[in-house]
């Protein structure tokens, strides 16, 4: 017997695939699922050597050969130890944070970069070894300096002895799913159609019978138009006709009366 092919769906921090992966378990429940979290480095990289068949991916990533959907965006947050003093502030903007020390590489976030004092300075010291986003929240936690991040990021790694709050101008991260262009699979068009928000029983596409043309869309405009047209021609019909009043013996109300007319010349 066959086993059937594991279906592998991979997913950078901070990226919560479980509302997509359980309808999957739903529709699909004899389709092994196999669903794991990748380093930022590794976002495509497991597309192109086959461990993961789509990718929950945040932007930049290298998207030669890949096709990618929108799926949302993030605010950024700025982390800082807890007596810093963005705890006392609702949001900042960079310039608030220009003389402080970036634990990460300037081009991450060049709207810092353009305005940080160390930078400007040529002042800026070398980063610490940090093996991971934890070990550079243990920087941050200790005074050493800030990292700029997407909020479900700074969510994940957050702490009791760190504040985050949202800088105004620093550009949202994008949130995506890739997959390679070649590899698109019934597999993929399902998944793609769960994200989608595609209901069990809809088509992945418009299908036609063969030798038919395709009905063209009707547009809302159009059936407003439609339906308000029915109403006028139904409330015509609908209205009596009117006709000139008549008197009891079928004369008209215009016609003078004979009697009358005797009455004037006898007069």
């Amino acid at each position: 017997m066959r086993m059937p092919v594991t279906f592998s769906i991979a997913f950078t921090a901070g990226v919560t695939p479980t509302k997509w992966t359980r309808i999957w378990a739903d529709r699909r429940p004899d389709q092994p699922l196999e669903v794991f979290r990748t380093d930022p480095s590794e976002q495509d990289a497991v597309l192109r050597d086959g461990r993961a068949q789509v990718s929950l991916v945040r932007l930049p990533v290298d998207e030669t050969d890949l096709s990618l959907i929108a799926l949302y965006r993030e605010i950024p947050v700025v982390v800082a130890a807890k007596d810093h003093f963005i705890a006392d502030a609702d949001s900042v903007v960079v310039a608030d944070l220009a003389d402080d020390h970036l634990l990460q590489d300037p081009d991450a976030v060049p709207e810092w970069r353009d305005v940080a004092t160390e930078v400007r300075d040529g002042t800026r010291r070398p980063l610490p070894k940090m093996r991971d986003l934890d070990d550079t929240m243990e920087q941050v936690a200790a005074g050493v300096g800030i990292v700029i991040l997407p909020h479900s990021l700074a969510r994940l790694h957050s702490r009791k002895d760190v504040v985050s709050r949202p800088v105004e101008d620093v550009s949202e991260s994008q949130v995506s799913l890739a997959w390679l262009t070649r590899e698109t699979t019934e597999d993929v068009e399902e998944f793609i159609g769960i994200v989608r928000g595609r209901t069990r029983d809809s088509s992945r596409v418009d299908t036609v019978p063969a030798g038919a043309e395709k009905v063209r869309k009707e547009k809302k405009t159009d059936k407003a138009k439609a339906a308000a047209k029915a109403v006028r021609v139904a409330a015509a019909k609908a209205k009596p006709v009117t006709k000139k009043a008549t008197s009891v013996t079928g004369r008209t109300r215009n016609t003078p009366s004979p009697r009358a007319g005797k009455r004037r010349g006898g007069r």
